[in-house]
């Protein structure tokens, strides 16, 4: 779960509000990665800015951005491994690398603009569905 401030659920719905609920109109316009902070600046796909300060800014602590590539298991894969001292095959998810070091020393361009995609549906996800079902509701 993405921890999201009053202040952000405003700005975020006032986004939804203008794209016409469509949201696949939100995009991300630009991004950095921090030790403590991935920052997302979001904006209207048919109303590009000139600046990234007409942009809205949305700050991710690294520890929940690390969390959210783990989940989504998009640092590992499915495969079969051999177990180190009974000499028999089992499929297990094999972890590429920690989460933060897969998105930034592993991942292909892609990969990176996959999960901040990920990340940015995840958010909405998440908004709509605390708004929908009501603020005292925790979705995990």
């Amino acid at each position: 779960m993405i921890k999201i401030s009053q202040k952000l659920k405003d700005k975020l719905w006032w986004l939804i509000i203008s794209v016409d609920y469509d949201y696949n109109r939100i995009t991300i316009a630009d991004h950095d990665l921090t030790e403590e902070t991935l920052t997302l600046w979001l904006e209207d796909k048919h109303d590009f800015k000139n600046t990234l300060d007409e942009c809205l800014q949305v700050d991710i602590p690294a520890k929940q951005f690390a969390k959210i590539i783990k989940e989504e298991q998009l640092n590992s894969y499915e495969g079969s491994q051999m177990h180190p001292t009974k000499n028999y095959v089992y499929k297990d998810r094999i972890e590429i690398n920690s989460p933060i070091r897969w998105y930034q020393d592993d991942a292909s361009l892609y990969e990176q603009q996959h999960t901040r995609d990920t990340v940015l549906r995840l958010l909405l996800t998440q908004l709509i569905e605390s708004q929908t079902l009501g603020d005292d509701m925790v979705l995990h």
